[in-house]
């Protein structure tokens, strides 16, 4: 049975017809912040409420525990010297594994007070990185640590890859969430997760213009519904392919919805990997799915 919807025919495009929806792994509390380590044949990826990260390998299909009692991580990704970059909600930080196993933090704090709970973060060409930081980590104990909010807002962050300062590059959002770079890297899209708890705030995917360490000329993108938009990723042509409470939605660079990934569970995140990084890998509540696609992910900034 196919897994697919087509709304438009540019979606065919995009999809191969014999491929299926795999489940690779269940048994997860929530998944999230999948990354595919090619180097090594594997997808890594948070089990937030079970406080671990498990390890799939490409190769023999097995499942391992990574690490365990790790402060409820979410969002991963990798920087251009391949280290693993990872946004751990319970201690409200965002951390690097180093080559050696040791964890340097990278952020904890900003303008002298605790962050809320980083969630999403990406690496940019130029080794800065960007993280957003809503509270979902400190308004219960099953995703984090309940605790008080010390920040004015839910911003969006960027640290210097030279002097490691912290910046505020958003400070307007709701619940920023999931956030990736255009290819060209000249624009950045962000998430807004507010509908989540609150029911009269935003359900959509902004789009900024990049210049230097600034964003500029915010806009909507696109309104996701049903529920929420969380995590997402684009494709080397600029398609955005953006989770949701049906499954993955498919979006051109302009925007307009032209196909959907139909999948059995409400879908947190995603990313591409496999040998020519036209897997799809899908977190998606308790389960880990793949599926093969026509095109392949657009890579940030090392292999992931």
């Amino acid at each position: 049975m196919s897994c697919y919807e087509m709304i438009d025919a540019r979606f065919g495009d995009l999809i191969d017809p014999v491929a299926f929806l795999e489940t690779i792994h269940t048994g997860n509390r929530w998944a999230e912040g999948p990354v595919y380590f090619a180097d090594l044949r594997s997808l890594i990826w948070s089990d937030i409420p079970n406080d671990r990260m498990l390890r799939w390998d490409e190769d023999t299909g097995a499942v391992s525990l990574f690490r365990s009692h790790v402060s409820n991580p979410n969002g991963n990704t990798r920087d251009s010297l391949g280290r693993l970059v990872t946004c751990m909600q319970g201690e409200r930080r965002v951390v690097r594994t180093e080559w050696d196993g040791t964890i340097t933090v990278l952020a904890d704090s900003f303008d002298g007070k605790p962050l809320n709970s980083p969630n999403d973060v990406v690496v940019k060409s130029d080794g800065s990185i960007w993280f957003t930081d809503p509270n979902y980590g400190i308004i219960s104990d099953y995703v984090g640590r309940k605790g008080l909010q010390e920040q004015t807002g839910c911003h969006v962050y960027r640290i210097d890859p030279l002097s490691g300062a912290i910046t505020v590059v958003a400070d307007d959002f709701s619940m920023p969430n999931g956030l990736a770079f255009s290819p060209d890297e000249k624009r950045l899209y962000i998430s807004d997760s507010g509908f989540l708890t609150d029911r009269s705030a935003p359900h959509h995917v902004r789009q900024f213009d990049v210049d230097g360490d600034r964003l500029l000329n915010s806009r909507v993108f696109a309104d996701i519904s049903p529920g929420i938009p969380d995590g997402f990723r684009v494709d080397v042509t600029g398609n955005l392919w953006i989770s949701a409470w049906d499954g993955v939605q498919c979006h051109t660079p302009e925007g307009e919805l032209i196909g959907k990934i139909q999948v059995p569970e409400m879908v947190a995140n995603l990313a591409f990997g496999g040998p020519r990084n036209n897997r799809l890998f899908i977190t998606a509540t308790t389960s880990v799915y793949a599926v093969f696609l026509n095109v392949r992910g657009q890579k940030y900034p090392f292999g992931t």
